[in-house]
């Protein structure tokens, strides 16, 4: 492109140069940090398996010791593959992070495990006191993923 037809948008031109001209590289972040940064963030994405295809859904989240829950509805694809799931659950990804749209730093993490259903009722009566939706609608099914595997990354300037 030349700069008499430039199409990107006055926003993509604002950060273009930014992000070419601030290299960043990623440092990795143990077991414990990772679980840190999610416990510090509300929201994030589950990654699950439905028809054969990779289906994510944005929800909240807690941190309870190493799990990540999350509550659910009625009719929710993950709500049927966990119930139908046997030990140790359904196979899942779940993604947070923290990146600022500006500088393009921040961290992120991911956690690969399993999915099940919270039955115990003393566990779903804290969950729900501890978990409120975001969206307007009953959430009355409770998942607890359980990390097999965490990934997680800080993006930091490519200098530091």
């Amino acid at each position: 492109m030349n700069g008499d037809t430039d199409r990107r948008t006055p926003e993509v031109r604002r950060r273009a140069p930014a992000a070419r001209d601030e290299p960043r590289r990623t440092v990795g972040v143990d077991r414990f940090e990772a679980l840190r940064l999610l416990g510090s963030v509300s929201f994030g994405r589950v990654v699950f398996t439905q028809r054969a295809l990779p289906a994510i859904r944005p929800v909240n989240h807690i941190v309870d010791g190493e799990d990540i829950v999350i509550r659910t509805h009625e009719g929710a694809a993950l709500v049927s593959y966990a119930q139908d799931a046997g030990d140790p659950g359904v196979v899942v990804a779940y993604e947070a992070d923290a990146i600022d749209p500006q500088t393009h730093l921040g961290w992120s993490v991911v956690v690969t495990g399993y999915a099940r259903m919270v039955t115990d009722p003393e566990d779903l009566a804290r969950y729900q006191a501890a978990l409120r939706p975001w969206v307007d609608r009953t959430m009355d099914f409770t998942v607890r993923i359980h990390p097999e595997e965490i990934t997680a990354v800080h993006l930091v300037p490519y200098d530091e």
